[in-house]
């Protein structure tokens, strides 16, 4: 940089200025790992395949990108008005002059803390033993008495209720009545839990309601309604939500079913139960595998995007933008010519129709030609009693000359 003098006012280029506040944020590890909450809008999905939109609240906006190789990973895209939470960083597109979060994760908002809640709990009760294999009791083959903890107006009561009929009629099946959703539902599910085992004793417990939000199936993450399951003095199958819903409960009980029909079908004998048993645990290991492939996959993403944060790709990923920024630029350039074109065109096609001798027949002309068709320009072309024929506006008519006077030459 050349030396200044005293007097002289240092100045900065645009592209100093730009890449000095690029190095600042990016060299702020708050910045380059962090998750935003707030309002979708925007959003838009060009044929890069990469995902622009904005996060919003009341007062500010932040432009965020996510890039075409995480869009295909994501599990959840949002639509404009859904409130979310963004993982991301937060680096400068420079073309524009502005700052964005590049995203690498996307979730409803809300999740996130009851997500976290759930993981203090289940850490806690882990480390208490109360999901070790261990303590698992085994689901008596030959059931004589089945209870029930579940809605009594619900649909998965009624499921499970023709699932027992159908594949094992001979226990007796008793109905703990109880809320599985809101406030009071936890209280409810333990009460009817201690009423089953101090009254009635039976073989087998089912604990199970429908599928529904992460917010419909919290009592089923309620720490008293783990610590009664564990108090159980029988077994206890949970059959909670559908098939990749898992709650506190399911890893408390003795046995997890996928919905509550697979609850009922897992505490009655049949005799496809080995191939059924085969199915479950294959498709548990799937899950659980699937489980470990998504965190393996999003951390690598993250050790990725945060490495080409620090390497040339940074310019590469602001080419993709300006690409896409030149490419919505072009279309407009070329429809604004196309109709200009159009406008030229329809002046030609009226200058053409004003020449037309159709044109000039309209003004009350007429045309006049021989048998054979050529027009008739000069009286050297007739004589007396040629037939001619006139043509006018709105047809033509035949004549016969009657009086041939040529002009003097």
């Amino acid at each position: 940089m050349t030396q200044l003098s005293f007097f002289e006012t240092p100045f900065w280029t645009v592209t100093e200025i730009t890449h000095y506040l690029r190095s600042l944020l990016e060299g702020d590890e708050v910045l380059q790992d962090l998750w935003v909450q707030g309002e979708v809008s925007n959003l838009s999905r060009p044929g890069s395949g990469h995902m622009y939109f904005t996060l919003k609240d009341s007062s500010c906006a932040l432009r965020c990108v996510m890039w075409r190789n995480t869009v295909l990973r994501q599990a959840y895209i949002p639509r404009d008005g859904e409130a979310i939470e963004v993982h991301g960083s937060i680096a400068i597109y420079e073309t524009a002059g502005q700052y964005q979060l590049y995203a690498d994760l996307i979730r409803p908002a809300g999740e996130g803390a009851l997500y976290q809640q759930f993981m203090r709990l289940k850490a806690k009760l882990e480390a208490e033993g109360l999901f070790a294999p261990e303590r698992k009791r085994a689901i008596p083959r030959w059931p004589q008495v089945i209870g029930i903890v579940t809605s009594p107006t619900g649909a998965a009561l009624r499921d499970m209720l023709n699932t027992l009929l159908r594949r094992y009629p001979l226990p007796r099946i008793v109905l703990a009545p109880t809320q599985v959703q809101g406030d009071a539902a936890p209280d409810g599910i333990v009460s009817a839990l201690q009423s089953l085992n101090n009254h009635i004793r039976p073989d087998v417990i089912l604990l199970a309601r429908g599928g529904g939000s992460i917010e419909d199936l919290w009592a089923f993450n309620d720490e008293r309604v783990a610590r009664a399951i564990a108090n159980c003095s029988c077994p206890v199958i949970s059959g909670v939500g559908h098939e990749t819903d898992f709650t506190i409960a399911d890893f408390v009980a003795d046995l997890r079913a996928p919905t509550p029909t697979a609850a009922a079908e897992l505490a009655t004998p049949n005799r496809a139960d080995l191939i059924t048993d085969i199915e479950d645990l294959a498709e548990r290991m799937n899950r659980a595998v699937e489980i470990v492939l998504d965190n393996e996959r999003w951390r690598l993403s993250r050790i990725e995007n945060r490495l080409s944060l620090r390497s040339p790709q940074a310019q590469i990923r602001s080419g993709r933008q300006r690409l896409d920024d030149l490419l919505r630029r072009s279309h407009t350039l070329s429809a604004h010519r196309l109709q200009l074109q159009r406008t030229r065109l329809q002046a030609l096609q009226q200058r053409l129709a004003s020449l037309s001798p159709t044109a000039i027949l309209q003004r009350g002309y007429a045309m006049v030609t021989l048998p054979d068709g050529r027009i008739v320009r000069s009286t050297r072309q007739v004589a007396y009693g040629t037939d001619i024929r006139i043509h006018v506006e709105d047809g033509s008519f035949g004549a016969r000359v009657s009086d041939h006077t040529p002009d003097a030459q």
